[in-house]
């Protein structure tokens, strides 16, 4: 007897079974050599910016937006200048397949373009805000839109609403409105699962304050638009937000297999559910396929690392020490510089070599789960998560020995290293410079190394493996990702790249494809 799908299953089933319908309008074409140089700078580009695989098309966007709107400047019929070459640019990097874009979509992209910008001019006639900020939020809401224009019917979405109806019934919050547990519910689904950056999320709670932008509430939006940031803003700084997230973090993983078994069983998966045998089957092979990946994954997000690393930090470091070097000493001692430049590759190969693979029981706690996500009425992953907005007080002494044991582990860990390096006679500022690329490489080793462990189901308990790991290298996680935050905000590389080398650029791939399909035409004249 088959087992029979819950209620959020069956709505699951039905979404991905839903038929697509296919656009049979011209697509737009590039030319296959200018598609290949366009996507190794757009790979090299993208490994500088060091951001999540699933928000590299909206950032593309964005980024394309600034420089084209930058250059076209003031006007009427703003989008109609900008889209099609976005378009063509986003197709010359092999973000789509070639051939796969209808033309159609071009005039979309165009009136949401024209409707953004005029959201904008009416927001900075209305209201007295900082007109920086309201361009940020207007890039990142017009650039999620654009993506949303070219992704349509995305199946991520549809396990992202998945995921918020089965959480929302689990986690609680004690002490705020039921309302404010979904919206904080519905961030961390997105952030955990979808692993949106601010301009999504930003983008997604728009929609559900405002709805979709059209002319008709044109005017409403850019009225309470002051309100509606603050609002939206607010729920980003919620102080209960990082604990609800990471309870649903550590449960996403059947989640992404359960996705990848619907997405290659599209059409189908009605007969696929109703066939445990097949499902289980199934199950594990998405988990084995997934498992597989793991080593490409590493080896990509080292390589991106690396590059990161020495085109945002190296270049900036070797300028500033070989500078102070020669001006102190006379000279540039290379010693200092080899081993400021050599650490983060030497931890990068760590990383990779502790690498391990999944085994085949943990496959079958993904399947388990699995099971109970589609199939009980009230699925039970674990407890359920009930918070407070308002932390209980902790008694002032022991938040006081805590905060005191905190600094502790700072100074313990960043203390050991200098002692090293002065017992090397390594110069204060050779010293400062290798403990900056030390946190930095730090928290990239975290991130590559929890991408490698992105499909374990986690253990709950406490190992002392663990906490001496918490003790020593947290300090250097922690201040590595608040440097590569902050340099990334004021990352003078990136900027040269997509103002002074990207718009030459881009402009000589354009020449050289009209060049090619001149030189085709005069070509067909002969045949």
């Amino acid at each position: 007897m088959a087992k029979i799908l819950n209620k959020f299953s069956k709505a699951l089933v039905a979404s991905f079974d839903k038929a697509v319908s296919q656009n049979h309008d011209r697509t737009i074409s590039v030319n296959p050599l200018v598609a290949e140089l366009a996507t190794w700078y757009e790979k090299f580009r993208t490994a500088m910016d060091y951001r999540a695989d699933e928000v590299l098309l909206r950032s593309a966007i964005e980024r394309i937006l600034k420089r084209r709107l930058l250059l076209v400047g003031n006007g009427h019929s703003i989008g109609q200048m900008v889209a099609a070459p976005l378009i063509r640019e986003l197709v010359w990097a092999r973000y789509f397949p070639d051939s796969s874009i209808p033309e159609s979509v071009v005039i979309k992209v165009a009136s949401e373009i024209d409707l953004y910008l005029h959201l904008e001019k009416k927001i900075n006639n209305k209201h007295r805000i900082n007109k920086g900020l309201v361009n940020e939020w207007i890039l990142h809401l017009l650039s999620s839109e654009i993506e949303n224009i070219l992704k349509p019917n995305d199946p991520r979405d549809l396990m992202n609403n998945f995921m918020y109806q089965i959480f929302r019934e689990k986690i609680t919050i004690s002490d705020d409105t039921d309302e404010t547990g979904d919206v904080q519910v519905f961030i961390a689904v997105r952030r955990a699962y979808a692993n949106d950056d601010l301009a999504f999320l930003r983008f997604h709670l728009f929609k559900q304050y405002y709805g979709k932008l059209s002319t008709d509430n044109l005017d409403k939006i850019s009225d309470d638009f002051p309100q509606g940031i603050r609002m939206i803003e607010g729920q980003f700084r919620y102080p209960a937000k990082d604990k609800i997230y990471s309870y649903i973090k550590d449960q996403t993983i059947p989640f992404s297999i359960l996705d990848d078994v619907f997405r290659k069983n599209r059409g189908q998966i009605n007969s696929l559910v109703s066939d445990e045998d097949q499902l289980n089957l199934e199950v594990l092979n998405a988990a084995a396929v997934r498992y597989k990946s793991i080593v490409s994954k590493v080896r990509r997000a080292i390589i991106r690392s690396v590059i990161f690393i020495f085109f945002t930090k190296a270049i900036f470091a070797f300028f500033i020490e070989g500078t102070f070097e020669r001006l102190i000493y006379g000279r540039i001692i290379w010693s200092s510089i080899a081993i400021n430049i050599i650490s983060p590759v030497v931890l990068m190969i760590i990383v990779g070599v502790l690498i391990k693979t999944p085994g085949r029981e943990n496959s079958f706690r993904i399947l388990k789960n699995i099971q109970t996500i589609l199939y009980d009425e009230k699925p039970l992953l674990g407890e359920g998560l009930i918070v407070r907005k308002k932390p209980s007080k902790t008694d002032p002494i022991l938040w006081a020995v805590f905060i005191l044991l905190w600094l502790a582990t700072f100074a313990l860990s960043f203390g050991a290293i200098v002692f090293v390096l002065s017992k090397l006679r390594v110069n204060p500022l050779s010293q400062a410079i290798l403990i900056f690329f030390l946190a930095i490489v730090s928290f990239v080793s975290f991130r590559i190394n929890r991408t490698a462990h992105m499909y374990i189901v986690k253990d709950k308990k406490e190992t002392i493996g663990a906490l001496l790991f918490d003790f020593f290298f947290m300090p250097f996680i922690q201040v590595g990702s608040r440097l590569t935050s902050a340099i990334s905000q004021i990352n003078i590389v990136l900027f040269i790249f997509d103002f002074i080398i990207e718009t030459p650029f881009k402009g000589i791939f354009a020449f050289v494809e009209q060049w090619l399909l001149f030189l085709r035409t005069q070509r067909e004249k002969f045949d």
